[in-house]
């Protein structure tokens, strides 16, 4: 049995566009999880991720609901 209130994987990609992107979301009630490895390694003292791959999560449930504004942001991006 999934679990739809299991935070998945939603984007990766740099904070500033995650950013946005979060920004959208919450507006039609999606709400995420941002998960920075590198700035997480480095506040624990050591080095883990890079600073282009910031990872946002979501909650699966979310998905349908998310995906059109993710595809509309990265085609404004272009």
């Amino acid at each position: 049995m999934e679990n739809n209130e299991a935070f998945i994987d939603f984007y990766t990609g740099s904070e500033i566009m995650i950013m946005g992107l979060k920004k959208r979301l919450e507006s039609i009630d999606v709400f995420g999880i941002v998960q920075n490895d590198f700035n997480s390694g480095n506040l624990a003292g050591f080095v883990g991720g890079t600073t282009s791959a910031v990872r946002f999560k979501i909650r699966a449930m979310d998905f349908e609901k998310a995906q059109p504004i993710l595809e509309a942001y990265l085609k404004e991006d272009n």
